[in-house]
C-alpha cells in the first residue's frame, strides 16, 4: 500500500522509509526521490563561508588523505564481501566529502593528494553503481574518477577509469566502442604503467574484444596480458591500489574470455582458478560460476551448467549483484 501511494504521489516518502529503501535497492536518495529532491547547493554563501572553506581544504593534512584512502579500502573489502547494494549511503557521503575537500584546495601540492584519492574512491563508486544496475550513476563516477585523475596528474588512475567506463558501455550493447575506449587508455597510460596495469588493460581488452565478436584481437590481448602479469601471489600493486590481479584472478579472466568465445578449453582454466580463488571474493566467486555455466552450456552438459548457475544465483543473491543476477537469467534462458 505504502509504495502505491509514494508512486502515485498521494503519500510523502519520509526519511525512515528513504534510507530502508536506498539500501534495500542500492541507489541514491537522488535517484530514490527523483525530481522531488530539491538540488544540493555546491558553493558556499558569501566571502566569509567561501575563505572559510578553502582555509580548511588547505589545512587537509597527510594524514587526512590517509583516512580518505582507508576509508576507500574498508568500502573496497565491504564491497567485495556483502555486495554494494548497502553501501549506497556510505559511499555517497565519502565522495561528497572528497569532492568537498578538493573544490576548495587551491594550490597543487594540496589538490593532487585529494584528487588521487578522489580518483580511487570515485571508480570504486562507478563499480558498484555498475554491480547495482545504475549505470547512469557510474557513468558519472567514472567521469569525475577521470577528472580526479587529470588533477592529480595520475595516468595510472586515469587509464584505470577509461578502462573499467568501457564497461558500461558494454553492458549498453556497444562493446566495439567499449574496445576503442579500453585501446585509448593503453595509449594514454603509454610506458608510465605498471606490469600489473598493462596486464589488466590487456585482459580488459580481450574482455571487450570478445563481446564485440572480434576473436583474434581478444586472443592476443589475451597472450598479452599472460605475458605482463609480473610473477608471485601478490595482486595489489603500491601504485595502483584499486586493481587486484596475479596469475590466479588472472585465470580466472582468462577463462571468462575463453567461455565467451565458446572455446571448450575455457572449463579447464576455469575450475583451475575455482580451486584458488580468495574466498572473500565472494561476488567475484559468483561471476566465476556464471562463466563455469556458460562454458559447460557451450559444451551441451546441462547438468553441469545448472549446478553452477545454481550456485552463481545463491552467491549473486547473497551480494545483491543485479548485473551477476541479470546474466545468471540470460544463461539459464538457454538450458
Amino acid at each position: 500500500m505504502y509504495v502505491s501511494e509514494w508512486e502515485n504521489g498521494k503519500r510523502t516518502l519520509s526519511d525512515r522509509y528513504a534510507a530502508i529503501l536506498r539500501q534495500l535497492l542500492g541507489v541514491t536518495d537522488r535517484e530514490l526521490r527523483g525530481a522531488s529532491l530539491a538540488p544540493v547547493p555546491t558553493m558556499a554563501d558569501g566571502y566569509d563561508e567561501l575563505l572559510s572553506r578553502i582555509d580548511s581544504a588547505s589545512s587537509v593534512s597527510e594524514s587526512m588523505v590517509k583516512t580518505f584512502n582507508d576509508q576507500t579500502e574498508i568500502l573496497r573489502t565491504m564491497d567485495r564481501q556483502m555486495g554494494a547494494a548497502g553501501l549506497v549511503d556510505q559511499m555517497t557521503g565519502h565522495l561528497a566529502r572528497l569532492e568537498d575537500a578538493l573544490n576548495f584546495a587551491v594550490l597543487p601540492t594540496t589538490r593532487r593528494p585529494v584528487a588521487l584519492a578522489l580518483a580511487g574512491a570515485s571508480t570504486l563508486a562507478a563499480w558498484q553503481a555498475i554491480d547495482s544496475g545504475a549505470v547512469e550513476r557510474a557513468w558519472r563516477h567514472y567521469e569525475l574518477a577521470k577528472r580526479a585523475a587529470r588533477d592529480a596528474e595520475a595516468p595510472m588512475y586515469l587509464a584505470h577509469a577509461m578502462a573499467e567506463q568501457a564497461y558500461v558501455l558494454c553492458e549498453a550493447g556497444r562493446p566495439s566502442l567499449g574496445v576503442e575506449l579500453v585501446r585509448d587508455a593503453q595509449r594514454t597510460v603509454g610506458q608510465a604503467g605498471s606490469p600489473r596495469l598493462r596486464a589488466w588493460l590487456y585482459a580488459a581488452e580481450a574482455e571487450m574484444c570478445a563481446h564485440a565478436g572480434m576473436p583474434d584481437d581478444c586472443r592476443r590481448a589475451l597472450d598479452a596480458a599472460l605475458a605482463s602479469i609480473p610473477p608471485g601471489s601478490e595482486d595489489r600493486d603500491p601504485d595502483m591500489l584499486s586493481i587486484f590481479l596475479n596469475g590466479a584472478h588472472l585465470a580466472r579472466w582468462h577463462g571468462n574470455v575463453l567461455a565467451l568465445l565458446g572455446d571448450g578449453d575455457a572449463v579447464t582454466s576455469l575450475y583451475d582458478a575455482l580451486d584458488v580463488v580468495d574466498p572473500t571474493f565472494v561476488r567475484a566467486q559468483a561471476g566465476l560460476h556464471s562463466d563455469l555455466a556458460q562454458a559447460h552450456l557451450a559444451r551441451a552438459e546441462y547438468d553441469d551448467a545448472h549446478t553452477h548457475l545454481r550456485q552463481a544465483r545463491l552467491l549473486a543473491s547473497r551480494t545483491g549483484s543485479v548485473r551477476q543476477r541479470r546474466r545468471v537469467d540470460l544463461l539459464s534462458a538457454r538450458l
